[in-house]
Parts: C-alpha cells; sequence; structure tokens
C-alpha cells in the first residue's frame, strides 16, 4: 500500500474511532463536577481524571465544579454547554438521580449519553464529639418521641443519606414525612455542621468522614450496607435492628448527541482508566467499592434505578 493510501485509511480509521485506544491521539478532557470541591463526586472526578491520564488515553483534563440542587444545575450546564463534545465527561450517581426526582430540572438526564457506572460507596451516620447520643439507638429512640427533634445533615435533597433517614424513620415506626433533614450544598459544608454540632445526626459516603473518626471528632454509628465495610468497625443498620440497606453508586456520563462511535471510544477511555495503578490507588484511599457497569446495560440500570428510588421516595413521604 502507498503511504498516501496507507495514511489516508489510518485517518478514516481514527475519525470513525476503529483504532485501538493506544494509536489514537490522547484526548483533552473537559470534566463536569455537578457540585462544590470537597465531596464525594468532587473526589470521584478528580481521581478519574487522574487514573485517565495516567493510563494514557488523556493528555490534560480540566475540571469545572457547578453545585447546587443535587448536581441539577451542573447537568443542565453540561447538557446545554456540551452538546456534540467527545472530550466531554460529567460524574453523576445516585444522588442526581434523587434529586432530579424531589426538583424536576429543566434539563433530563437522557439528554446526556450513559458511560459508565464505576463505584459504589454505602453511608455512614455519625454523631458529633460533644452530642449527648452515643447511638443509633439513642436516634431512634429520640426519633420516636419527637421526628422533628433529630436534624439529619447531610447532601442535598434526595440524596442516599436523605432517602436513608427517611427509610429509618419508616422502618421504627416514626412518620417519614416529619424527619428533619438540613441540605447541604458540598462536603465541606456538611463535615463543618457536624463538627460544630448544628444537626444532631450526620451522614455520607464513609470515605468523606474517615479522618474525623480516626480523630475522635465525630462518633459512627451506622454504615448502610448489608455487611460491616472492611477494616471498619461500624456496626450496619441491619446488626441494629433497623431493616435498612442502601449504596451510593457513581457513574459518569458523556455529552448530549454523541455518535455511537464516539461513545464506544469514550467509554473504552473509562474502562481503561478504571483498570490503572492510579485507580486502583484511588479505590483503596477511598474505600470504595468497584462496580463497574457499563453500555445499555449500565443505560438500563440507570433506569431500574430511577424507578426504584421514586418508589421509595414515594412510601417514605418525600413526594
Amino acid at each position: 500500500m502507498r503511504r498516501d493510501t496507507f495514511l489516508k485509511s489510518l485517518a478514516a480509521l481514527a475519525a470513525a474511532g476503529a483504532l485501538p485506544l493506544s494509536a489514537r491521539a490522547a484526548a483533552n478532557l473537559k470534566m463536569m463536577i455537578p457540585a462544590n470541591p470537597g465531596g464525594g463526586w468532587d473526589t470521584t472526578g478528580r481521581a478519574l481524571g487522574k487514573a485517565l491520564t495516567d493510563a494514557k488515553v488523556a493528555d490534560t483534563v480540566t475540571y469545572d465544579n457547578k453545585g447546587g440542587a443535587a448536581g441539577a444545575l451542573g447537568l443542565a450546564q453540561f447538557v446545554n454547554g456540551a452538546k456534540g463534545d467527545p472530550n466531554a465527561l460529567m460524574v453523576m450517581g445516585s444522588v442526581m438521580l434523587g434529586g432530579i426526582i424531589t426538583g424536576k430540572p429543566p434539563v433530563k438526564l437522557e439528554q446526556a449519553t450513559p458511560i459508565a457506572r464505576i463505584t459504589t460507596e454505602y453511608n455512614v451516620f455519625v454523631l458529633p464529639a460533644s452530642s449527648p447520643l452515643k447511638t443509633m439507638k439513642d436516634v431512634v429512640d429520640q426519633l420516636k418521641k419527637d421526628p422533628g427533634s433529630v436534624k439529619w445533615g447531610g447532601g442535598s435533597r434526595g440524596s442516599t443519606e436523605h432517602i436513608a433517614a427517611a427509610m429509618i424513620a419508616q422502618k421504627v415506626g416514626a412518620d417519614p414525612s416529619k424527619i428533619n433533614y438540613v441540605a447541604f450544598r458540598g462536603g465541606g459544608e456538611a463535615t463543618a455542621a457536624i463538627l460544630g454540632g448544628n444537626v444532631t445526626v450526620g451522614g455520607s459516603g464513609y470515605s468523606e468522614f474517615a479522618e474525623y473518626i480516626a480523630a475522635g471528632k465525630m462518633r459512627a454509628i451506622a454504615v448502610t450496607s448489608a455487611q460491616r465495610l472492611p477494616g471498619v468497625n461500624v456496626p450496619t443498620l441491619k446488626e441494629q435492628g433497623i431493616d435498612v440497606e442502601i449504596g451510593n453508586w457513581r457513574g459518569v456520563y458523556g455529552a448530549p448527541g454523541l455518535t455511537p462511535e464516539q461513545r464506544k471510544t469514550v467509554t473504552d477511555m473509562v474502562l481503561a482508566a478504571v483498570k490503572s495503578s492510579a485507580w486502583a490507588e484511588a479505590l483503596k484511599k477511598n474505600d470504595w467499592t468497584p462496580a463497574v457497569l457499563s453500555g445499555d446495560a449500565f443505560a438500563k440500570f440507570v433506569d431500574d434505578d430511577f424507578a426504584s428510588l421514586r418508589a421509595i421516595m414515594a412510601k417514605s413521604g418525600m413526594i
């Protein structure tokens, strides 16, 4: 084959997304993080960005934090500003689904392109170190007496910790529609409120509170997993007679309007990143459980989770 013919063929393959990742030029990616700095989505987005460059499928990754409305503000910016851009990614997860159900934003998640689920993280509930309450039983007893007197602090309305609080109330015989939930825009705000004793109970992913639990500034009283988390000596809700289990999964979406070839290229990049040593280090550091699911299976998972969350939230009086 003549050199000029070969080069034209190579260019055509690259344009169609048919070359292996190693044969393509690494991209300059833009990562939408629909949350303020310091929380779980921010940590996930930046860890994924590092993994993308570590796997050599991206030259650079830039980040745009846009917090508010359980990710709906960032979703709107992403949907409206990244149409057809194969170098645009957005971190998202179950919290965004809950926020969409409660907030009914003007844009839809379906307008963006599902790429992959990458992790699951379970929540931990904590008490400020100075709290007169010491255990989840103490919280439940107070909840039964007066649901509004227990101030739950966590992420946006519809977050997994919000749903878990409503489910706990329902399971112990308290009115879930009367729970006093205080939503914060980012993990940093929630942490400050707990440390300051401004909420009764705080909830978030274990990694966000781990250093404060270890330092004795927060008292961990329950996790939302089916079994105790590896290396974490905190009882589950189920161990304590409260039949609640809920995980906070996180994933990645691509821009609206990607072609099938572009979607495959972006998916291959993310799957290569989550096999990198940088990603393995992030999983270990943050106590994330790998939960990789891509393509149409991921899209179906999101649809099913939407339906499941909507049913739970309706039953708990949240919508």
